[in-house]
């Protein structure tokens, strides 16, 4: 472990495809201070050539001295217990990044398991072996609230799809690890330059999409005042880091005590004894826990309009006819939905100057992302506890502007009109 003023050196796992490419740059900025001594990245992705979206900074990042990516099947024990192994004359790793989970809500149980569940407990399990410092584990926002006020770490929020109720039982396993310095990170909807992935690029991708055609971007979840809290992708990478640190100077007892939470079965019973590593229900699962969320408690108007206002047009919902039918047939009306801005969007990279030939970013919205969100989140426990500040505490005009023109200067968001 890092000591005497000496920085520590970290293991990010997973999350190439969603936020640790954002962390990474935190860590070993290409320019300005490092927090680490020495950073590895391990994913199942290429990075040369590519095999997911990597945006115009995460190259720069691993071009420096002390920064090195592993490419690994972490369900495979051996595989993780190599990416703990430091290289020659380099201190053992102290901090370590659990960014893995599946995303893809189209997956199945069985998937969900295996890359969600078993592959955190392999890591985890290599990790208290090793009595690392901090094991910070991002957690993806996968819970309905409640309609009413914001929601603090002590309320049970549930998971609803089958991937969401594992990546929750994977909190539970985490906190039953003996000498593991868990600390539980759970975001809202993450956005910010760089992020194509989530419902927010989404969102943007497709009111741009609206505005070039100077059409109403519509839903049928009127009147719109579902919480869907926001944070941005830097405060994702700061509150890790920060949680890191503090769990390095607390210990897991102290930790436990200061912020330790209990979480809630919600589970299939029968799993117990068909997967293994998951604890019994009735067995107690406490581990310190922050939820991490802006301060503009967005909702889906709130949030919609100024998205859409920003591309020039407005946010409205259908009439109590066409949403009451919408909600009795939305399997079918996907591919009817999507119909409207699709192709619209090709036309757009199409017409780009230059045009774009290639884009991570896409206009289909899938069953997710048309299905109502309800997440609501109260963020002073992290503020108070660990200290956290936010960086970005608003979700707004300006820091919209500034994930659009990363994607212009990449060359992943269309120029229309001399823009």
């Amino acid at each position: 472990m890092a000591g005497n003023g000496e920085k520590p050196s970290a293991i990010i796992f997973g999350g190439i495809n969603t936020f640790s490419r954002a962390l990474a740059a935190l860590l070993v900025p290409p320019e300005g201070d490092r927090l680490v001594s020495h950073l590895r990245i391990v994913d199942k992705f290429s990075v040369s050539p590519p095999t997911t979206y990597l945006g115009s900074q995460f190259p720069k990042v691993l071009s420096q001295p002390d920064v090195e990516y592993r490419q690994a099947n972490l369900t495979v024990p051996s595989a993780v217990a190599s990416a703990f192994e430091p290289l020659p004359g380099k201190p053992p790793f102290s901090y370590v990044f659990d960014l893995t989970g599946e995303v893809n809500h189209d997956r199945g149980e069985v998937i969900a398991i295996k890359l969600t569940f078993t592959v955190a407990r392999i890591i985890a399990l290599e990790a208290a072996k090793r009595n690392v410092a901090a094991y910070v584990r991002l957690q993806q926002p996968v819970y309905e609230s409640s309609d009413k006020g914001t929601h603090d770490e002590k309320e049970d929020v549930k998971p609803v799809r089958p991937l969401d109720v594992w990546w929750h039982e994977t909190l539970r396993m985490l906190a039953s690890i003996q000498g593991l310095n868990l600390v539980i990170l759970r975001s809202g909807f993450v956005y910010g330059p760089y992020v194509e992935y989530g419902l927010y690029s989404l969102v943007i991708t497709v009111a741009s999409v609206y505005g070039y055609m100077k059409k109403p971007m519509k839903t049928i979840w009127g009147p719109g005042k579902e919480p869907v809290h926001t944070v941005h992708v830097e405060d994702v990478a700061g509150a890790m880091w920060s949680c890191a640190m503090w769990i390095n100077k607390q210990g897991r007892e102290q930790a436990i005590a200061l912020a330790g939470e209990k979480i809630p079965f919600h589970n299939d019973k029968s799993k117990a004894k068909e997967v293994d590593g998951m604890i019994p229900p009735d067995e107690q699962s406490i581990a310190p826990l922050f939820n991490l969320v802006d301060d503009s408690e967005t909702t889906l108007a709130k949030g919609g309009s100024m998205i859409t206002e920003y591309f020039g047009t407005t946010f409205e919902f259908y009439s109590n006819f066409e949403t009451t039918m919408a909600k009795l047939k939305l399997d079918d009306l996907v591919e009817e939905i999507n119909e409207h801005h699709v192709g619209t969007w090709t036309e757009m990279l199409q017409r780009s100057n230059p045009p774009i030939t290639h884009t991570p970013l896409n206009a289909y919205m899938d069953k997710y992302a048309l299905s109502k969100h309800k997440l609501a989140y109260n963020n002073e426990k992290i503020k108070s506890i660990v200290g956290y500040e936010l960086k970005r505490p608003s979700f707004d005009r300006e820091t919209l502007r500034e994930v659009v023109e990363k994607w212009k200067e990449e060359g992943t968001w269309p120029r229309l009109d001399g823009n």
